[in-house]
């Protein structure tokens, strides 16, 4: 569906428009038009096709969806991928937003995202002077934004790490410790995802040969590829954490599981012994010690009970038990 379609002249606002009458504001000098379509209909975009002269390659991305973080040129124009990520229900769900950059246009199309740009657009044209750059600094404007949003998901991350971390050696955690480093792993990796392809696509639009409707906001484009970086450095650090948390976490496991089984065999021992010693006392042979001895039977219990005694105190010394 349509959102906005507005014409901008010199950093101002000229006129909401019409499908119909994008043509018309295109051919006018220093104008430039700028839409916005969500979960677009394929019709929508052949619209936009014939509307702005879009490559169709790019338009096929754009209408399949499920793309990889990217920028691509197509003679004067710029076909810009980037993922936008919402925590829901435990998971970091993936929508997308595909922007195509011309000298005089911007066409941004949201798929599968609840999230918008209406405060994109406000901002740019609380800044005049800047809107003056065009298309340039509007596409700018649109990565910042979604760049952005990456910072809240990161601290999210962060914050339940130091919260797990913090829980690694209490006692019989650590099961429940691996559940959350292993969703936690998920959810950098996606986060990761978004952010890797684009920190190499930003550092295209900035020093060296950049596409000539950037060269205006190189310095924008260029304060967006530190955001990305940070980002990214962050994500490596977070995930070699976790990495590490989670072999902590198994060789607690392993520590405990050893300490069980110490403690069963010294229970097991225990046991071993007075049941030899009933054992020997249980043959039925008929000449045997003591057998018709009348303290031969508490005798034998008390021996039973001493040797039991004995060993729990040397396993409790040992720490077994």
């Amino acid at each position: 569906m349509l959102i906005n379609c507005v014409a901008y002249q010199d950093g101002r606002r000229v006129a909401d428009l019409g499908v119909e009458e994008i043509s018309d504001y295109l051919q006018r000098t220093g104008c430039f038009v700028w839409v916005a379509l969500r979960d677009a209909t394929d019709e929508e975009l052949a619209q936009m096709q014939v509307e702005f002269g879009l490559h169709e390659l790019a338009v096929e991305d754009a209408r399949h969806g499920h793309q990889r973080p990217k920028l691509e040129e197509f003679g004067d124009t710029l076909f810009m991928v980037m993922h936008l990520l919402e925590f829901e229900g435990g998971e970091l769900r993936v929508g997308e937003v595909d922007v195509f950059v011309g000298r005089n246009f911007v066409l941004s199309v949201r798929n599968r995202s609840s999230q918008h740009f209406l405060g994109v657009r406000e901002r740019c044209e609380r800044e005049p002077q800047l809107l003056r750059h065009g298309a340039g600094f509007v596409f700018y404007a649109l990565m910042d934004a979604v760049v952005d949003r990456y910072f809240p998901l990161l601290d999210g991350i962060e914050t339940e790490l130091d919260e797990i971390e913090s829980q690694i050696f209490v006692h019989n955690a650590a099961r429940w410790n691996i559940e959350r480093l292993y969703a936690l792993k998920r959810r950098a990796t996606v986060l990761r995802h978004a952010v890797a392809p684009l920190l190499e696509a930003a550092a295209k639009l900035h020093g060296g040969r950049v596409p000539e409707v950037c060269v205006a906001s190189q310095e924008y484009f260029r304060d967006v590829h530190d955001h990305l970086a940070r980002i990214n450095g962050a994500i490596d650090g977070i995930r070699d954490t976790i990495g590490t948390a989670i072999q902590v976490n198994l060789s607690l496991v392993t520590i405990e599981e050893s300490e069980t089984t110490k403690r069963l065999a010294a229970w097991a021992a225990i046991f071993a012994v007075s049941t030899a010693l009933a054992g020997i006392w249980g043959m039925n042979f008929e000449h045997m010690p003591e057998l018709k001895w009348a303290y031969g039977y508490p005798l034998a219990l008390g021996l039973i009970a001493g040797a039991g005694g004995f060993l729990f105190w040397r396993f409790r010394k040992a720490g077994w038990l």
